[in-house]
């Protein structure tokens, strides 16, 4: 089987190695053959995805701050907290920096020899050579406008700052943030006992002063230095169709959510797993390695990501709801739930694992 892959992001790594590591020869096509990662961009990664990427792709362990501890607070309650997810015994997801995972991604790859990193020419010419399947992780391409732009979008007139500070020393520095403000939901993210990520999603589009915004919702650093900030413009969005001919969507073209759960790279993770799980069936059975992966993906995983989106697109506007109408009975009505250990353990499992309360 020979696999290209349209793009050179994270995603497209990730992917990359997964199906190199099953033998599988791969073409990464892309204007550059490395991409440059900000070093203040991190995302979190959720136990049992970290537990497939360090089995099934590669070993990340050393590039990990594991969280043990998620408390939510809602402003609405005098930022009360209202929720609190933990693992005495174990972490529930880890934060990794991008820049590091994806270094560590790219020069594993360029030492193997399945592996083979192409500048981009014309894709037309390049659908006619004979992929088996071409996977499209670059949602700026022809092919994307072509072939995948059918898609259900929700513009949250919003943006996303991220950035990291430097604090003084923590000693047990295992807990993460989550803050609804009435501006919108603060996340903050330890990367070490002396380092720690923000995101904040705010409404409007007016000029934004993180520094004092991070400063007004601290908890407990004594901050000593803020980076850089950077920000993106949030919109959710689903693809209707996953699939044409060989060339499968992949990534941020498929599913695009609000970052207030941290699990956008937690879907393209699953996402990998599961075209993973189709590749070991077929090649266990002697079934060939086709088109009909890329049909049997859509199937398995299309209902499943639209409804975890989604779910995380309710939680956005039902705290949003209650901010509008300046009432904190929905938050008094989550703290309530919250210490149902039922709920919570469900609650958990889903952001563990996704909509599947159950592996892959």
């Amino acid at each position: 089987m020979k696999v290209s892959i349209l793009g050179n992001s994270l995603t497209s790594l990730s992917l990359a190695k997964s199906l190199v590591n099953q033998g599988i020869k791969v073409d990464i096509f892309s204007n550059k053959k490395k991409r440059k990662y900000n070093k203040n961009q991190t995302i979190g990664i959720s136990k049992s995805n970290i537990d497939f990427f360090n089995k099934k792709i590669l070993n990340i362990n050393k590039f990990l701050w594991n969280i043990k501890n998620i408390e939510i607070y809602s402003e609405n309650l005098e930022h009360h907290k209202i929720l609190d997810f933990q693992n005495r015994h174990n972490h529930l997801f880890s934060i990794v920096k991008n820049f590091n995972l994806y270094n560590h991604l790219f020069y594993n790859l360029k030492k193997n020899k399945l592996i083979r990193f192409s500048k981009k020419t014309n894709y037309q010419n390049l659908l006619e050579k004979k992929y088996d399947l071409i996977f499209n992780c670059d949602h700026s391409n022809s092919v994307t406008k072509k072939f995948f732009h059918n898609r259900i979008e929700k513009d949250y007139n919003s943006f996303a700052y991220v950035t990291t500070f430097k604090h003084k020393r923590l000693t047990n520095n295992c807990v993460a943030v989550q803050i609804f403000t009435k501006r919108g939901p603060i996340a903050f993210l330890p990367i070490s006992s002396v380092e720690t990520s923000v995101v904040f999603s705010i409404k409007g589009k007016e000029n934004v002063n993180l520094e004092n915004l991070i400063k007004k919702y601290n908890l407990k650093y004594e901050i000593l230095k803020i980076n850089k900030v950077n920000n993106f413009e949030l919109k959710l969005s689903n693809l209707r169709s996953y699939t044409f001919k060989n060339i499968i969507a992949f990534g941020d073209i498929l599913h695009r959510l609000h970052p207030l759960a941290g699990q956008g790279f937690n879907m393209t993770i699953r996402d990998i797993k599961e075209i993973n799980s189709l590749i070991e069936f077929k090649k266990k059975h002697g079934l060939e390695l086709d088109r009909s992966i890329g049909l049997d993906f859509e199937k398995n995983l299309k209902d499943k990501n639209y409804l975890f989106s989604n779910g995380i697109d309710f939680i956005y506007e039902f705290f949003n709801f209650e901010n509008k109408f300046n009432n904190n009975n929905l938050s008094k009505l989550v703290k309530l739930l919250g210490k149902n250990n039922l709920a919570n353990k469900i609650f958990t499992k889903i952001a563990d694992k996704g909509i599947s309360i159950s592996d892959y």
